[in-house]
């Protein structure tokens, strides 16, 4: 005799349970799977030196600038690593941690790269970008041209994982995934900074040529294209200014603008 459960209405007991560690459905339970835990104790600093942290870490971030002169000299793979390590910190949304750092050190690869890339801008700024875009754009002295991608010695492509893929092949969804991937991109270039190293956000677009280029599967989307190394010795910078607190910040704003 086969037993057939009597269907619940919709809301009344049918609790999924989700695993800790990925999110995936582990099956139906009368209650939901506690999330495993750590004990977290931060240690308390007091406030004094608190802003005087603060403080050296803008002193140090307001160092940071956009870098298109790089020297050729060789990086240490492992510092690479250690910078994706930390960009791997970044919260995600449901813990999907969806992005995929792909580097590339290989003369030939980058070589590839630069002239498709290249080709792209061509047509960017010769057919597709507007006027406006171009005044926008001419303060920082780019064109079309970018030798960077062939002479800084790695490249370091940032993929947004549209979906995951679950063991069995199949489409497992994931959230906020441009959000979560741009806060992991910014903790890429607060390490590359932090330990010497230069970067440039290099967003060619379309950049569908990068998923070619480098094998990507079709779940995956490349995002952002860093250029990492030393400065060169004669490289220099745009003379832009940063906004000033005032037009960053506000407190306790209230009632309509």
């Amino acid at each position: 005799m086969t037993m057939v459960e009597p269907q619940r209405p919709q809301g009344q007991g049918d609790h999924r349970a989700i695993t800790a560690s990925a999110g995936r459905l582990t099956g139906v339970t009368d209650t939901p799977v506690a999330p495993a835990t750590l004990p977290h104790r931060t240690p308390r600093v007091p406030a004094d030196e608190l802003v005087a942290r603060a403080q050296a870490i803008y002193a140090r971030m307001d160092q940071r600038r956009s870098v298109r002169a790089f020297s050729p000299d060789p990086v240490p793979r492992e510092a690479i690593d250690l910078a994706i390590l930390a960009a791997g910190t970044a919260p995600s949304g449901a813990h999907m941690q969806p992005w995929t750092f792909v580097a590339v050190d290989d003369p030939v690869t980058k070589r590839e790269i630069r002239l498709a890339a290249e080709a792209e801008e061509r047509m960017s700024y010769e057919e597709r970008m507007s006027e406006e875009w171009l005044q926008a754009l001419a303060p920082l002295g780019t064109d079309w041209h970018k030798p960077y991608l062939e002479i800084a010695p790695c490249l370091v492509v940032v993929f947004e994982q549209i979906t995951g893929v679950d063991d069995d092949g199949k489409p497992r969804k994931h959230y906020y995934v441009r959000e979560s991937v741009g806060i992991a991109c910014g903790l890429f270039i607060s390490a590359l900074h932090e330990m010497g190293l230069c970067t440039l956000t290099h967003t060619p677009s379309p950049m569908g040529f990068l998923s070619r280029i480098l094998g990507r599967p079709k779940h995956e989307r490349a995002m952002i294209l860093f250029p990492v190394g030393y400065a060169a010795d004669d490289a220099t910078v745009p003379a832009l200014t940063r906004k000033p607190l005032e037009q960053l910040r506000m407190w306790n704003p209230s009632g309509s603008p």
